[in-house]
């Protein structure tokens, strides 16, 4: 151990008892923590990450124990201790971020007084003193109008900012050790930049040390020092961010870094590379190495022998008997040829002017209070060829989601029109027939909440089918099992559950579901974002193939623009419920660019240390309400012209064709932008039929 590890973690294991037998979940885990230094833990769900940061801080389930090794913070072993003297180590020494702010925060509760329990439960401080305190974090995390904001409460506010409550209640009492678990991963690129960077600023002002678990290596690259790599329960790879990110050993690092979308290779430079398999079960692990079954280096002696922890070089270990000959630099695309959809000349999906209010918050439309509805789409107009991908970005609150969901008829539009090839379409899909329900549906982001627990898969898809189809009810069994291979998934898939499935099953699934009736258009909403690196690679593929397929048109909505960039071919970028920028994937990412197109770009966690991006930050969020008579974005915008930003709408210019931008500022002054990432080059454009 050094003398300088806050945290030092040797030979964890953590069992937990299922089904009346103790399964070992961690196995042999060791880690360290120095001061000021922050490690990041990377992996697949399933992998561990979670249960370690768990252990750390002593809240295991009721059937989750500690079966060996020891738990060193600042010397003393946290396993021998008894739950009273770590409640007064948790929150005042160790504090912990957790990924749902939802969960996290008492809704009952205003949010300074949260803060300030805190304060008097470890500081003893009187009540005045410990909201005046409360108020000085909510500062220090830079949300706007503290002394405001301490008496609102949590769903007053934004996730963003909910997220940093939970940060200026973790740093509150200036613990030596913080531990975040995946804090960013259900928020905006903007407001994950801006959380990331309130984390190191924190960092350095309070010399914490911090374990950030993630799947995210984006994030692991702009945030850590070193990176521990976990699967199936282990660590099998650990060196400084730099060493992984350009010279990683162990065979599952390299892919997964090599599944991650490139924000200089789109779908026509080739398919993305895929981990086949999943992560094996606790209580059925393979006898030699845990990653063999997955890995294309494994070799005899990797079935027989558990592979220890191998020093690659001076602060690098590798869990793996053949580092050495596997290969540090992967390529992102495997060795399938480029084959995509051609996009056709003729227009199948056409929104006009689409605009979808609600009533204010708190407010009674139908008293005629609509200055204060919300216009969450304000004058949207777009079109979709077949075979085509637009992509539709923007942050939380742009009103990407109120344009698919009111586009596909789960609500009505306010005004507007909705066409499908040239023929108006019904608001409502109540009031659409069959036959475009069937040509025009939707992949949702979270399959937990869209896929029914007490369904089948066979009834699942097999419902839309005969819907849409008119099978005979003999067929559907064949038919439907007939179409999980188009998926990758075998007819024993046919009886199980929802709860009985991977989460990147139940995407699989939920697409497949939307395809039944073989539509012509699929919006799909976030279609990837709550899925592992791996998974995410197979999901787009998958994605590809079934448009390659059926030559269906996708619009695609997406915070990851990592994903935007491989798999679309135009994107629209939205702000306050406008389009500020539309153009083919390549003439987005490069200059000239919307000031807000530019933000968004600025603040993509690129996998590699080595690359600097400005640090081109946005605070607040987008405006909500009445639409002001200028451009909307001009509160925010880092590159204001003046008056006439709040004065006037901008014009909507041609930078290119196909290419139109709506901003005061000239295009001459746009185009001499540098370019924000210098990855995002070389891209093709669409191909016509």
């Amino acid at each position: 151990m050094r003398e300088s590890a806050v945290l030092s973690v040797r030979d964890l294991h953590v069992a937990y008892q299922t089904r009346g037998r103790w399964v070992e979940v961690l196995r042999g885990v060791d880690l360290e923590i120095g001061v000021g230094e922050t490690v990041g833990v990377v992996g697949e769900s399933g992998s561990g990450k979670s249960t370690l940061a768990f252990a750390v801080m002593g809240y295991l389930a009721q059937n989750g124990r500690i079966t060996g090794g020891q738990i060193l913070f600042q010397g003393e072993d946290l396993t021998r201790k008894g739950e009273a003297e770590l409640r007064a180590i948790r929150g005042a020494q160790i504090a912990m971020v957790y990924q749902d702010p939802h969960t996290s925060l008492n809704p009952s509760l205003r949010i300074g007084e949260q803060i300030a329990e805190i304060f008097q439960a470890h500081r003893r401080l009187s009540r005045s003193a410990a909201w005046a305190h409360a108020v000085e974090m909510l500062d220090r995390v830079h949300l706007p109008a503290p002394a405001k904001l301490a008496r609102r409460y949590p769903h007053e506010i934004s996730g963003g900012q909910r997220q940093r409550v939970l940060i200026a209640m973790a740093l509150a009492c200036n613990p030596s050790l913080l531990i975040m678990d995946e804090p960013t991963t259900a928020l905006d690129v903007t407001t994950e930049a801006r959380i990331l960077d309130i984390v190191n600023e924190l960092k350095r002002e309070f010399g914490s040390a911090v374990l950030y678990i993630t799947h995210n290596l984006g994030v692991v690259a702009r945030i850590a020092d070193r990176v521990a790599v976990m699967y199936a329960g282990e660590v099998v790879e650990e060196a400084s961010v730099r060493t992984i990110f350009g010279n990683s050993r162990h065979p599952y690092t390299v892919g997964l870094r090599a599944s991650l979308p490139r924000l200089d290779i789109g779908k026509r430079d080739g398919r993305l590379q895929e981990i086949p398999g999943h992560i094996p079960p606790p209580e059925a692990l393979p006898p030699g190495c845990l990653f063999e079954p997955r890995c294309a280096y494994a070799r005899e002696a990797c079935r027989q022998e558990r592979p220890p922890l191998l020093r690659a070089d001076p602060g690098h270990r590798v869990r793996c008997l053949f580092w050495p000959e596997v290969d540090p630099c992967p390529s992102v695309l495997g060795n399938a040829s480029a084959a995509v959809p051609q996009v056709g000349d003729s227009e199948l999906l056409r929104v006009d002017g689409l605009v979808k209010r609600y009533g204010a918050a708190g407010g009674l439309p139908f008293l005629g209070r609509s200055s204060d509805a919300v216009h969450a789409v304000d004058g949207v107009s777009l079109h979709l060829r077949p075979g085509e991908t637009l992509a539709i970005v923007g942050e939380s609150g742009s009103g990407k989601t109120s344009l698919a969901r009111t586009i596909v008829g789960l609500q009505a539009p306010s005004a507007g029109r909705l066409e499908f090839e040239r023929r108006p379409m019904a608001p409502t899909v109540e009031r659409r027939p069959d036959s475009l329900r069937r040509v025009l549906q939707m992949v949702f982001q979270n399959p937990d909440s869209s896929l029914n627990p007490r369904h089948s898969v066979l009834q699942i898809v097999g419902r839309p089918l005969q819907r849409f189809t008119r099978i005979r009810s003999s067929q559907v069994r064949q038919a439907v099992a007939e179409l999980l291979q188009a998926v990758n998934l075998n007819k024993s898939y046919l009886d199980r559950y929802p709860e009985q499935l991977s989460g990147g099953e139940k995407q699989r699934v939920a697409i497949l579901r939307a395809f039944a009736g073989d539509p012509r258009v699929v919006l799909c909403d976030e279609p990837v974002s709550a899925l592992d690196v791996s998974v995410q690679a197979a999901v787009l593929n998958l994605l590809l193939d079934l448009q390659l397929r059926h030559g269906t048109a996708y619009l695609l909505i997406s915070h990851d623009l990592g994903v935007v960039r491989y798999l679309a071919d135009r994107i629209a970028v939205m702000y306050a419920g406008q389009i500020v920028e539309l153009g083919s994937s390549a003439q987005v990412f490069n200059p000239p660019y919307h000031p807000y197109t530019e933000a968004l770009l600025s603040a993509i966690p690129v996998p590699d240390p080595a690359v600097q991006q400005p640090p081109m930050r946005l605070e607040g969020t987008p405006p909500s309400g009445s639409p002001t008579p200028g451009c909307r974005f001009a509160e925010r915008c880092p590159r204001k012209l003046g008056p006439i930003c709040d004065t006037s709408p901008p014009p909507v210019v041609e930078a290119a064709p196909g290419h139109t931008i709506a901003c005061h500022i000239p295009l001459e002054e746009l185009r001499r932008v540098p370019p924000v990432v210098a990855q995002a080059k070389g891209a093709t454009e669409p191909t016509r039929a």
